[in-house]
C-alpha cells in the first residue's frame, strides 16, 4: 500500500500525459486530473478532501486578483488587430524590396519581418498563419526550396515566444514571483541572437545555393528613389514605432509591461486608422478572437493550479527531486537533464502545459544547484528562465505536434506538403540548440543588460 502511495505523483503525470493526447480541452483535462487523482489520494488518507478548497484562494490569488496577468489579452488584442489591419503584409513587400539584391533576399525579409512582428505581436498561431499566407505563395511562385521557405517561415514566426512582449513571458514571471520588465529586458539578445543565426544560415545557404532562392525582378516595386522612401515610410516606421512605444516605454521605466499593453493595443488601433483598415466589423472580430484567446489561456491557467497543487500535496515535487539528484550528476549534468526533458517534451506538448506544469517543480531544482563563479545566485532564476524560454521555441516546431507545423499546413498551397514542412525545419531546430547552447556558456548574453538598466 506504501508505495502505491508513493507512486501516485507518477502515475498522475503519466495519466495527464496521455489524457493531453485525447483532444479533449486542456483545461477541463488539467483539473479533470486533478480532481481525480485527489479523491484518490482521499481513499489512501493522503489527501483530505478540506484541500480542495485551498485550490479557490491561490486561483484568486494567483489568477483573477493578479493585475499583471491582464496584459495577456492586450498583448492577445493588440496581436490580432495588427493582423487585420494590413501591417504586415505592407511590411513584408518593404523589405522583400530593400533585399532583392542580397542573395535569398525574400527569406531574409521574411526573418527581419518574424523578428519586428515578434516584437508587436507575442503571438505565434497569428504571426505563422499571416506570415505564411503573405510569404509562401510569393516564394513558390519565385520558385524558391519548398523546405527553405517553409522551414524560414516557421522559425521566423515563432520569435514571438521568446522576443518580448512575449505572453510566455508574463506568464513565466508570474510564477517565479520575478519581475516581468526585467524578464523582457533578458530576452532581447537571446531573441536577436537565434534571429541572428537564422539570417547567417539563410545568407550563407542561397549564396551556396542560389537555385534555392531565385532573386527578386529587377522591375518590381517603386522605379524611383522617391517612391521608395514614401513606401518605406509607410510600411517601415509605423511597426517599429509601434515597438518603440511598447518596449521602450517598459526600459525607460515610464510604464509597467500592463501599462505598455495597453499602449501596444491603441497603437495597433491606431495603425488600423492609418491604413483605413478599422471598422465596427474589424473591431468586432477582433474583440472577440481576443476573448476567446484569453478564455482559453486563463482556463489553462486555473486547471493548472488545480493540478500543481494536488501533484505537490501528494509529493510530486519530492519524488522529482529525489529522483534527478538521485542520478549522481553534477549540477552541469542536472541542468542538461532538465534541458533535455524540456525540449523532448516540446515533441507532445504546448508550451503553455510545459510551462505551468514543469517550471515550478525545475526552478528549485536549479536554485539549489551550484554552478561556481558561471552565473550570481541573484541572476539564477532569470538565466534558468530564459534558457526555458528558449528551449521552448522549440516546442512549436518538432513534430508530432509542434504547432507552427500544423498553423502552416493550414493555409499553405496546395503543392507544399506536410513532409517538405518537417523537412524544412530541421536546420532550424538545429540552430534553436545552437542558440541555447549560448546562452548556457554565456550567460551575460541574458544578463547583461538587465544589469546595466538596473545600475
Amino acid at each position: 500500500m506504501h508505495d502505491i502511495v508513493d507512486l501516485l505523483p507518477l502515475v498522475m503525470f503519466v495519466v495527464l500525459g496521455l489524457l493531453l493526447f485525447s483532444g479533449y480541452p486542456v483545461a477541463f483535462v488539467l483539473g479533470g486530473v486533478a480532481l481525480g487523482f485527489g479523491l484518490i489520494g482521499y481513499y489512501f488518507d493522503v489527501f483530505a478532501l478540506i484541500e480542495f478548497y485551498n485550490i479557490v484562494p491561490r486561483v484568486w490569488g494567483t489568477i483573477a486578483e493578479n493585475l499583471i496577468l491582464t496584459a495577456v489579452p492586450m498583448f492577445v488584442f493588440m496581436g490580432t488587430m495588427l493582423e487585420r489591419s494590413g501591417v504586415a503584409s505592407d511590411l513584408l513587400h518593404c523589405l522583400q524590396v530593400l533585399m532583392r539584391r542580397v542573395p535569398g533576399g525574400l527569406a531574409l525579409a521574411v526573418t527581419v519581418m518574424g523578428t519586428i512582428m515578434a516584437a508587436t505581436t507575442g503571438i505565434i498561431g497569428a504571426s505563422v498563419v499571416m506570415i505564411t499566407l503573405m510569404a509562401l505563395p510569393v516564394m513558390m511562385r519565385q520558385t524558391y526550396n519548398k523546405e527553405l521557405a517553409t522551414g524560414t517561415i516557421a522559425a521566423s514566426g515563432t520569435l514571438g515566444i521568446l522576443i518580448p512582449p512575449s505572453i510566455m513571458l508574463v506568464i513565466m514571471a508570474d510564477l517565479l514571483s520575478i519581475s516581468v520588465g526585467n524578464l523582457f529586458v533578458a530576452a532581447i539578445f537571446p531573441g536577436l541572437v537565434l534571429s541572428g543565426l537564422y539570417f547567417f544560415y539563410i545568407y550563407v545557404l542561397c549564396h551556396i545555393k542560389p537555385e534555392f532562392a531565385p532573386p527578386l525582378p529587377e522591375d518590381e516595386g517603386p522605379s524611383s528613389s522617391g517612391e521608395l522612401s514614401r513606401m518605406v515610410v509607410r510600411s517601415f516606421v509605423p511597426p517599429v514605432f509601434l515597438i518603440v512605444l511598447v518596449l521602450g516605454s517598459i526600459f525607460a521605466g515610464w510604464a509597467t509591461p500592463t501599462e505598455a499593453a495597453g499602449v501596444g493595443a491603441g497603437g495597433a488601433i491606431l495603425l488600423a486608422v492609418f491604413n483605413r483598415k478599422l471598422s465596427w466589423d474589424v473591431l468586432r472580430e477582433v474583440s472577440v478572437r481576443t476573448a476567446l484567446t484569453g478564455a482559453m489561456i486563463f482556463g489553462i491557467f486555473i486547471g493548472a493550479t488545480a493540478f500543481s497543487y494536488v501533484f505537490r500535496s501528494l509529493g510530486g515535487d519530492d519524488i522529482i527531486e529525489e529522483v534527478i539528484f538521485g542520478l549522481g550528476f553534477g549540477s552541469w549534468g542536472i541542468l542538461f537533464v532538465l534541458m533535455a526533458t524540456v525540449f523532448f517534451l516540446g515533441f507532445f506538448f504546448d508550451w503553455v502545459e510545459i510551462t505551468l506544469i514543469v517550471l515550478p517543480v525545475f526552478t528549485p531544482i536549479v536554485e539549489a544547484l551550484d554552478f561556481g563563479g558561471h552565473v550570481a545566485q541573484i541572476d539564477k532564476v532569470y538565466w534558468f528562465a530564459i534558457l526555458v524560454a528558449v528551449n521552448l521555441q522549440t516546442s512549436f516546431l518538432t513534430p508530432p505536434f509542434g504547432f507552427a507545423l500544423f498553423y502552416m499546413k493550414g493555409v499553405a498551397p496546395p503543392e507544399v506538403k506536410l513532409i517538405n514542412i518537417y523537412r524544412g525545419i530541421i536546420p532550424f531546430v538545429g540552430l534553436q540548440v545552437i542558440g541555447l547552447t549560448v546562452v548556457v556558456v554565456f550567460p551575460e548574453v541574458a544578463l547583461w543588460l538587465p544589469r546595466l538598466l538596473l545600475d
